[in-house]
């Protein structure tokens, strides 16, 4: 009893650590030794209360607790479409996340009771407050409003713009339900804040299609003095257009004005862990997350700057075991602690998706 009451402690000891940590500022040696006894702890959790994790883990021959990165066993992200993977009652059951998807697809679904939900918004905050500052920006949504309606299960793309909302005020959505530009109420917002320091919110293939070359194509601009674009949800339709990120980024500023453009990678099956595009065009871990990469052929570890299906894990899901999962996307890691930007910690570019697998992204599933 006592050596449980003591890993308990100890538990609840790393996880503050983590959560109160500067998000960027840990060396990568010092996080991981913490982030690694967080995921220890949920994978043992994960096993216990969840039964489909354990006949995983099981089947595998997988140990619990672990000394390396390498060593943690990774779900395959299509898994959660096929199960419901939870560790949680369903009295426990606060909201169901699902991923992106079209009408033909399945789509992912990610079990939240409501500590999760709110552990994962209080980390989303604080690593965006990073980019942003601790001010709230007045909000342009590059979406429409109807979105969010639904409070009990939110799509990936309602999931991002709900969970970021809390970033701003005045919240202006820019598009109607037939994702046409809303020109009354966007010109609206423009007077208004033209001037001022201004957050707009969009994933990337809507920002593209829906506003951006919208406004190219009518000859229109909103020159905005201080703003900052945050966009996410996959490349690979813009890649299809030959719009990479330069192209974006140099249309975005003719169309927008002064405005600073961060990428970010995440998903649904991790909410709250995201990474954020730097200076240098390279994408950040936070100090509750972490990515590695694993070779295609046999799924060992690869080496820095050698390409791969990457891992992402995450301190943050208690209520499923989503904590270490292997994604169908194809990346290398860069670096770590010695980013030009000055952020310690992994560095990492996404460079596509797995041949065959799934085309999905947040934004890229408006029909």
């Amino acid at each position: 009893m006592v050596n449980l009451i003591s890993q308990k402690c100890w538990s609840l000891l790393v996880n503050s650590c983590l959560l109160d940590a500067p998000i960027y500022q840990l060396e990568q040696s010092k996080k991981q030794a913490l982030l690694l006894a967080e995921l220890n702890r949920l994978n043992a959790r994960h096993y216990v209360h969840c039964e489909a994790y354990r006949k995983l883990l099981t089947a595998n021959h997988t140990n619990i607790l672990v000394d390396d990165y390498s060593d943690l066993t990774p779900l395959a992200v299509r898994l959660f479409k096929l199960m419901r993977l939870s560790s949680v009652s369903p009295e426990q059951e606060f909201k169901v996340m699902s991923s992106s998807g079209t009408t033909s697809q399945v789509v992912s679904q990610v079990v939240l009771d409501r500590a999760t939900a709110s552990q994962q918004s209080r980390v989303l905050v604080n690593i965006m407050k990073h980019w942003l500052g601790a001010k709230r920006l007045p909000m342009l949504i590059i979406d429409h409003q109807g979105l969010t309606k639904n409070k009990q299960g939110y799509s990936a793309r309602g999931a991002g713009v709900q969970g970021l909302s809390f970033l701003g005020y005045d919240h202006c959505y820019a598009l109607d339900e037939n994702m046409q530009i809303d020109w009354p109420s966007v010109q609206s917002f423009y007077e208004k804040h033209q001037t001022g320091p201004v957050l707009i919110f969009g994933f990337t293939f809507m920002v593209w299609q829906h506003f951006v070359e919208v406004l190219r194509k009518q000859e229109r601009s909103l020159p905005f003095k201080q703003g900052v674009l945050l966009h996410s949800g996959g490349w690979k339709k813009l890649q299809d257009k030959a719009v990479d990120r330069n192209t974006f980024n140099a249309q975005v500023h003719a169309c927008l004005g002064d405005v600073k453009v961060h990428n970010f990678y995440g998903m649904v099956e991790q909410t709250g862990s995201i990474f954020v595009e730097c200076e240098q065009g390279h994408l950040h871990a936070p100090v509750y997350a972490d990515v590695m990469i694993r070779s295609i052929e046999n799924l060992k570890q690869q080496q820095h700057g050698d390409s791969g299906l990457i891992q992402v894990m995450s301190a943050l899901p208690n209520s499923y075991p989503g904590h270490t999962i292997l994604t169908e996307d194809i990346g290398r890691i860069l670096g770590q602690d010695d980013c030009a930007c000055g952020r310690k910690g992994r560095y990492f570019e996404v460079l596509g998706r797995l041949p065959k697998a799934e085309v999905r992204g947040c934004s890229d599933t408006f029909q």
